[in-house]
């Protein structure tokens, strides 16, 4: 429904949000599906891909005073980066950060994508690292 009331000299557009009689309502039930996804919300910011590396996904917070982990989320692992985001000095400081967080060398973590953005996905390569392991390094290092 669409109805214009005049108010104080101003034209107010309402529209009505109330459902006809004849629309059917529809099943408000979320799919099995969706349960199982919140419940590894966690996991899905990790995991294996089809080369055997274990991708990591990062919401980047570039410009900090110190470089650390802010939290897990379902986008991804939250990480304050205590460098600029300029000439990918963020970059560089969060590849050397994780690289500390996991115990591994530079040359093992990479960034695989998101150079100029604040989501972005590292990967771990040559490391007999587990996703489980992955998973604990970054909670025990969450502040």
């Amino acid at each position: 429904m669409f109805s214009v009331r005049r108010r104080s000299g101003r034209i107010h557009a309402l529209i009505s949000t109330t459902m006809s009689k004849h629309a059917k309502k529809k099943n408000d039930q979320k799919p099995s599906g969706a349960q199982d996804q919140k419940s590894t919300g966690v996991s899905s910011c990790v995991e294996l891909d089809k080369s055997g590396n274990i991708r990591v996904k990062i919401c980047a917070k570039p410009g900090a005073k110190m470089s650390a982990i802010t939290g897990v989320e379902e986008e991804g692992v939250g990480v304050q980066i205590g460098a600029p985001p300029v000439d990918g000095e963020a970059n560089t400081e969060l590849v050397k950060f994780m690289s500390k967080v996991f115990d591994v060398r530079k040359s093992c973590v990479t960034l695989d994508k998101g150079s100029r953005s604040r989501q972005k996905i590292i990967l771990l390569t040559d490391t007999k690292l587990t996703v489980d392991q992955v998973l604990e390094k970054i909670k025990n290092n969450t502040e």
